[in-house]
């Protein structure tokens, strides 16, 4: 049965290794949910993290090959209950709506959003908040008049409290 995994590798490039995962996806036919590149707790060392959808031991099988790639010293991989995950929003809405709507005060309070910048014309909000919640408020936006949005990719870090070191 296919679950939603999260991968987080640890690796010393960047843009070489995201050549290497795309091939490695593509022949194996995965379908990439999210991906998303930083830096990270360590000096000169990058996180990525990716979103698939996938059986286990097509996961397992795909942390292992990542492991191989000389540019990776670790690839984990979880499902959604063993992380904390978010991913944060733009919406782009009519200022008149914002100033017009007295269901908007509530709105903006209950999914904690955040103006971001007023225009005569338009207003920026900003949320936070897993895929779900972000994908319920722009139903709802987009019933209001919403204008345009963009979303970011999912961070995530282990329910635990270790993190990553490099064994020496």
């Amino acid at each position: 049965m296919k679950n939603e995994f999260t991968l987080t590798i640890y690796s010393v490039d960047q843009l070489r290794l995201i050549t290497r995962l795309s091939s490695m996806f593509i022949r194996k036919q995965i379908v990439v949910l999210s991906l998303n590149m930083s830096i990270c707790e360590i000096d000169k060392m990058y996180r990525h993290t990716i979103v698939v959808n996938e059986t286990l031991d097509t996961v397992i099988n795909i942390a292992a090959q990542i492991e191989k790639i000389i540019e990776v010293y670790k690839c984990y991989f979880h499902l959604n209950e063993e992380i904390v995950f978010r991913q944060t929003a733009l919406f782009k809405i009519p200022t008149a709506l914002l100033m017009e709507n007295i269901n908007m005060e509530l709105m903006l309070r209950e999914n904690e959003l955040k103006i971001s910048e007023i225009h005569k014309e338009y207003t920026i909000l900003q949320a936070t908040g897993t895929d779900n919640e972000i994908e319920v408020l722009t139903k709802e936006l987009n019933s209001l008049g919403l204008i345009e949005f963009v979303t970011s990719s999912r961070i995530a870090l282990e329910k635990s409290n270790k993190g990553f070191c490099i064994e020496i």
